[in-house]
């Protein structure tokens, strides 16, 4: 077994075959093109070699002795699936090869006598191959991530709008429990807010929301709206004292217009 040291760790080679010849005659022709190269011997040191190392692909002999090239490779798919195995064979195996190709037990298969030059070309497409599927992957698991991401982002958006319609409907209820009339009035003039005693005390039991209240409301209020400040402080109306309320909207949310309410008080002196 051999290690050449590559500038190039990222794409590492591993080459499986029995005669040492063929070994130092593929280190030779590949070596040029700077991958790191792992080499063996023997099958079952080539599955210690990968246990142990990063391997991107492997170049296996068929015809060895205790495992052909083809197990081997069937084994290394096992625990390295994503490895790019290719076995070097003759047109002898063709049909057995054929056969683990189709399974997926190898990537393709080189024939011997090779060609340098061929299969130089053949290993920089497996390793292209390699690379593509690392970055299809690398690229799955970043979307898997984001829409993981997503998926929470959604469910906090949902739990947030659940919360915030809870909280609006129980302001809704409150609103409505409270016997004293409120209005809320938009900048354009029209009634934006209206709880029960409002509709029943100045609306004649008709709803007031989203009607004018230039229209809506008795003619006594009409004019407060275009002249707060001749708002009175208190007013008799059906019978009863009321002390005025009347807050401009705006200074701690984005709503726009005035609060009207009419909160009942002792009969002035």
């Amino acid at each position: 077994m051999s290690i050449s040291n590559d500038p190039l760790p990222s794409r590492t080679l591993l080459l499986v075959d029995d005669e040492p010849n063929i070994l130092t005659a593929l280190q030779r022709a590949l070596r040029r093109d700077g991958y790191r190269i792992l080499a063996t011997d023997d099958p079952l040191k080539g599955l210690e070699m990968l246990a142990g190392e990063p391997v991107d692909v492997i170049l296996s002999d068929q015809r060895m002795p205790g495992m052909s090239g083809v197990e081997f490779l069937r084994r290394a798919k096992e625990t390295h699936p994503e490895t790019m195995r290719i076995v070097l064979s003759g047109y002898t195996d063709l049909q057995f090869i054929t056969d683990a190709i189709n399974e997926g037990a190898i990537y393709k298969f080189l024939t011997k006598p090779w060609d340098d030059e061929q299969l130089r070309e053949q290993i920089r497409e497996a390793f292209r191959s390699k690379e593509a599927a690392d970055e299809n992957l690398r690229l799955n698991q970043a979307l898997q991530a984001a829409n993981v991401e997503l998926q929470a982002h959604v469910s906090e958006q949902a739990r947030q709008a659940r919360q915030i319609e809870t909280v609006l409907d129980t302001l809704q209820e409150v609103l409505q429990l409270i016997p004293w009339p409120i209005l809320g009035v938009d900048e354009e003039g029209m009634i934006a807010l209206s709880n029960s005693a409002a509709d029943t005390s100045l609306g004649g039991n008709d709803p007031l929301l989203g009607r004018e209240a230039r229209e809506a409301l008795p003619e006594a209020m009409r004019t407060w709206l275009a002249a707060p400040a001749a708002i009175p402080e208190k007013i008799h109306f059906e019978d009863r004292w009321y002390r005025v309320i009347y807050k401009p909207m705006g200074l701690r949310s984005r709503s726009r217009g005035v609060l009207l309410a009419l909160q009942p008080c002792e009969t002035p002196a």
